[in-house]
């Protein structure tokens, strides 16, 4: 079965360098990794390996979803994916995709990462100031939620209204509050972490196609991270690129809200005999359901 698994990954290869195309001839795109265990051959053990995902934001209506498997979590493997991508990139902070800055791609962060770290720093320790970051930080998204069903140029004019005197607000706030604790204060830490990226943390507000945090990714993430309870590791690099190929065509399946088995069903039929040119034809957010055939019943007959 697993064999018969690979083949499919082999198959569906050109569907998903396709579908890595479409996401990437957006001009906003989501990121985010998380890691996958790697069978070691030879030695009955298991390595750190990564699966990234690449998705588009939930503003457009045609949706896909990339995952790409690496050895590691070095920064050569986001810019070996996006080399030709000269947009914004919604993520964490996370180091890796710093140096993507030098080729043009212009970094958004995540405000609900910024509001998990003063969120965890009051559960922990009850500060009032974290507790007060976080109530501020939620009228961002009561703005949000408002502005969810306008189109780009109107949720941007909204959000230069409403969002940006309150992320003020909110700057001021933090800057106000930071002076009075000490360095290595939880508080401060969770505080100092939204100060310095407060560029990034705020660069949706002057395009109305960012999105305000990276959920869409995690989301995405959010069913290999329950997969790998079940599979536990993965037995070899190949494998993991296949897996990736798969997930990228299953899970890009069910953002455009087609049932995978289906999908899959019609794409393994058509694809053998299906000519280069109409390849498109069989990427996600392109595809159309066949029309279901009716089977006669025993008590009717089959002709007229």
């Amino acid at each position: 079965m697993a064999q018969w698994i690979g083949i499919c990954g082999v198959r569906l290869a050109p569907l998903a360098a396709a579908l890595r195309e479409f996401v990437l001839g957006h001009s906003v795109v989501h990121a985010d990794e998380t890691p996958v265990q790697l069978l070691t051959p030879g030695r009955g053990k298991t390595e750190r390996a990564y699966m990234w995902v690449y998705r588009t934001t939930d503003f457009m209506a045609q949706r896909a979803v990339l995952f790409d498997f690496t050895l590691g979590r070095g920064g050569e493997n986001p810019r070996r994916v996006l080399e030709d991508f000269s947009g914004t990139l919604v993520t964490d902070d996370f180091s890796g995709y710093h140096a993507l800055a030098k080729q043009g791609v212009k970094p958004a962060l995540c405000m609900a990462h910024a509001r998990r770290k003063l969120f965890e720093v009051h559960k922990l320790n009850g500060s009032e100031i974290a507790r007060h970051a976080v109530v501020l930080i939620a009228k961002l998204y009561e703005i949000e939620r408002a502005a969810r069903g306008l189109g780009a140029e109107a949720r941007r004019q909204m959000r230069q209204e409403y969002a940006k005197p309150a992320a003020h607000s909110l700057h001021t706030w933090l800057t106000e509050q930071r002076v009075k604790l000490a360095r290595a204060d939880a508080t401060a830490k969770a505080i100092d972490y939204a100060l310095s990226n407060w560029p990034a943390l705020t660069r949706y507000l002057g395009d109305g196609d960012i999105p305000i945090d990276n959920n869409a990714a995690e989301n995405a993430i959010r069913p290999l991270a329950v997969g790998r309870k079940n599979w536990l590791f993965i037995g070899s690099q190949q494998a993991g690129e296949r897996a990736a190929v798969i997930m990228t065509m299953i899970e890009s399946a069910k953002l455009n809200g087609h049932d995978p088995w289906a999908y899959l069903k019609d794409v393994f039929e058509r694809l053998p005999t299906l000519k280069n040119a109409d390849l498109h034809l069989l990427l996600p957010h392109l595809w159309t359901a066949p029309p279901a055939t009716t089977v006669p019943s025993a008590a009717s007959p089959a002709f007229a």
